[in-house]
């Protein structure tokens, strides 16, 4: 019987190869940035699910990283489920984890990978809170003359109920990419995907307003390109949109719980509710896949379900 072939060895294979996972994190994250064009959010999630694994591992895993096996992976999942975690939380958790052992056999740092073997935690499916539209009316019209900048507000909330734009989309949202003339604006979503979404009139006035009587007051060097501005004239970032968000959502006596994304889901409901077509709202979302989407149609279902019950005599 002729000898197995060994692998060909990669470049550099006589340094000694880092035995602990943690030493492998920035060429992990590097590989999900330049290699697989995951978004900056995306990554940065993976560094705080794996800081918490390599937090756990130094007090409880094996000197070397060929010992790793499904007991000790399974001890770790235990460890999460203790935390009273939810089993979405604990679903990403293994996501990332898989990823990243997935890597270090692709670098031929493993041969084999025993995070494989676990399964993920069986999962309801979790229906998005949406407002109803007479809610999203009292939150667009949350901002008044006593705010210090309303023109602003107003917009950035009409904004987000009438494209479904996530925060992170909406703070990275410049000058040209909005056509008021056109109705239209170009929105960058996860891995740098670009997407045109329809403007309607309201959201076109209330832009409309802002950038002529309030932009050109915020107007700074720094964050000249960039639609929404601080007052010291620095683009408005993303924790700064979920700021105003909840702000706004406190003073209608909506749940804590409101955040930018349940207007994205409202947006997606009352679409849906008006007769849109799944594979449009699917475009203007920006999902990769129309199980995503669908989603929706089941908060619908929930909706109308709801209303029979309260209304209907034998409800």
């Amino acid at each position: 019987m002729p000898p197995r072939k060994r692998p060909p060895k990669r470049s550099g294979s006589t340094a000694v190869i880092p035995t602990t996972p943690a030493a492998h994190l920035e060429s992990y994250l590097h590989y999900l940035d330049a290699e697989c064009g995951m978004a900056t959010n995306t990554v940065r999630a993976y560094r705080c699910d794996l800081n918490q694994f390599f937090e756990w591992y130094r007090k409880h895993g094996p000197s070397s990283l060929k010992e790793v096996d499904l007991q000790l992976l399974s001890a770790y999942l235990k460890f999460l489920h203790g935390r009273q975690l939810a089993p979405t939380s604990v679903a990403r958790q293994l996501v990332s984890l898989k990823m990243f052992f997935r890597f270090l056999v692709l670098e031929g740092i493993l041969t084999e990978s025993a995070v494989e073997l676990l399964s993920s935690p069986k999962l309801w499916q979790r229906l998005p809170k949406v407002l109803s539209p007479e809610m999203v009316d009292r939150l667009l019209d949350a901002p008044t003359a006593d705010d210090r900048y309303p023109l602003r507000d107003r917009a950035l909330l009409v904004l987000l109920y009438a494209t479904g734009c996530r925060a992170s989309e909406l703070s990275n949202m410049r000058m040209r990419d909005v056509r008021l003339d056109e109705g239209f604006c170009r929105c960058i979503g996860k891995g740098d995907k670009e997407r045109l979404v329809s403007l309607n009139p309201v959201a076109v006035h209330a832009l409309e307003g802002y950038l002529e009587h309030e932009r050109p007051l915020l107007t700074g060097r720094d964050g000249l390109d960039c639609l929404f501005l601080t007052r010291r004239g620095n683009g408005l970032s993303r924790v700064m949109v979920w700021k105003l968000v909840k702000k706004y959502a406190a003073r209608i006596g909506a749940s804590e719980r409101v955040s930018p994304h349940t207007l994205r889901h409202s947006f997606a409901t009352h679409m849906l509710a008006g007769g849109a077509e799944i594979r449009a709202l699917q475009e203007m979302l920006g999902h990769a896949s129309i199980r995503t989407t669908q989603v929706y149609t089941h908060v619908e279902h929930s909706r109308l379900k709801a209303v029979h019950e309260r209304h209907h005599p034998r409800g």
